[in-house]
Formats: C-alpha cells, structure tokens, sequence
C-alpha cells in the first residue's frame, strides 16, 4: 500500500520515502510517494531516488497491485533493497505543467457543458472528447470564456465524499467511460472556486495547481469530428 501524498500537497517537489517492495518488472514501491501514476488521461511522473549509497532515475510512474504505485526506472540498474530510506524528487518543471492543463481540462469541460468521453493531458496541451454531434461553432468565445475564467483567480480544492454521497449526486460525474475508482469507501474531488463562486465540482484523482490564475492563457486549438456522436477539442498553453 502506497499513501499518495500528491493528494495532500500536489506542489510537494521532494519526499522521505521507504522502499516496500520491488515488481517482478523491476519496478519500485514505496510507503508514501509524490509521484503521480498514470490514470486518467495524465501521464505518471518522472524523477529520481537518491539513497546514502546509490541512485536511479524514474522514467514513468504506473498503478501496481491494490493501492501501490509503483516506479519505473528509466533503465536496469540495481534497486534500493527493501527498508531503503530514499529521497524523491520530481521532475517539477513537467509535473506543473500537467498540473496547469489538468486544470484548464476541467475548466474546458465548464465552458462546454456535454458529457465527456475520454481525454488527454501533456506538458504543453490537452484536448477533451465529448458527446456531441455538433463541433462548437465560435472559438474564439469558447477561448475567451476559459481565459475569462482563468482570470477570476478562483482556488482549486479538495474533497472528498463517500461513495454512497456520490450515488446520491450522480451529475458531478461527467465522464461517460471513466467512473471514480471504487472500493476505498471515499471519493475525490475537485471543486474550482468556493460557495456560490463555485465553477466546477467533479470526481477526480489528477493534480492541480491552487489557483486558475497559475494555468496562464490558453487558447483552444483544432476541433476534430470522431464518430457520429463525439468531438475532440484541444487546449493548449499559450506560453507552451
């Protein structure tokens, strides 16, 4: 079991950690990791552990059995042994970067309020697929709601609910083929802004930046036609 300590503190850029296990791959799981895993259309983070005799680099970080994260070593090279302290630290300047179009994805998916169907983040763009048969037709009044949005500097928070709460409330998920992870008794979410200033509220385990303002301006990029019912929109940083 691997405590997610993105989920406390997602600008955390070096840990203490202790190496629990190692994969039949030659992956690496530790207690507690920064390190975020793919999942949900965000690629895992990359980085490096250092111990008192030895390092290696991280090239991606993956989910492994239950709840452990494992990391990937960017080639074979002799692992921590077991009960090794070593100290984590992220490739930030990436990781942020995922954070700010993370982000501006959930704001996007504001700014065109249909089901989504599936995504994708990279350092420098996203794009979103949604249930829709038509391609919105003005741009440049979808760019300018995001960076509308943005600018309101609105606080990007976590909470969490049970899995009976969310029952409840089956509308904050907007994700047509990928539903919250199930079976810890609690879910995440992400809630853009605060009270009646709320602009967004749904299910997510991604990192975020704290504030809109800190995604930049974007600008929305090609609008693509896939499937009779779905259109992928793509979102880039501006300074990307």
């Amino acid at each position: 079991m691997t405590r997610a300590l993105y989920h406390d503190d997602a600008y955390l850029r070096e840990a203490q950690g202790q190496v629990v296990g190692h994969t039949f791959e030659g992956g690496i799981v530790l207690d507690a990791t920064i390190f975020y895993p793919t999942s949900g259309g965000q690629p895992g983070d990359a980085g490096r552990l250092v111990w008192d005799d030895g390092a290696i680099d991280i090239a991606t970080t993956v989910k492994g059995q239950g709840t452990d994260i494992v990391l990937v070593p960017a080639e074979p090279s002799p692992l921590p042994p077991l009960g090794t302290r070593v100290r984590q630290a992220l490739v930030w300047d990436r990781r942020h970067r995922m954070m700010r179009v993370h982000t501006a994805l959930h704001l996007l998916s504001v700014v065109i309020p249909r089901p989504v169907t599936g995504g994708q983040i990279a350092a420098d763009k996203g794009r979103l697929d949604f249930d829709m048969d038509q391609a919105p037709q003005d741009k440049a009044a979808l760019e300018k709601a995001m960076n509308d949005l943005i600018a309101r500097d609105l606080p990007v928070l976590t909470e969490w609910i049970t899995e009976a709460a969310l029952d409840a409330q089956p509308g904050l998920v907007k994700t047509l083929t990928v539903k919250p992870p199930r079976g810890q008794g609690q879910i995440r979410l992400i809630r853009i802004g605060e009270g009646d200033a709320t602009a967004d509220l749904q299910p997510c385990g991604g990192t975020h930046v704290g504030w809109t303002s800190e995604v930049g301006r974007v600008h929305i990029g090609r609008i693509e036609k896939k499937g009779r019912q779905n259109r992928r929109v793509y979102l880039h940083l501006d300074d990307a």
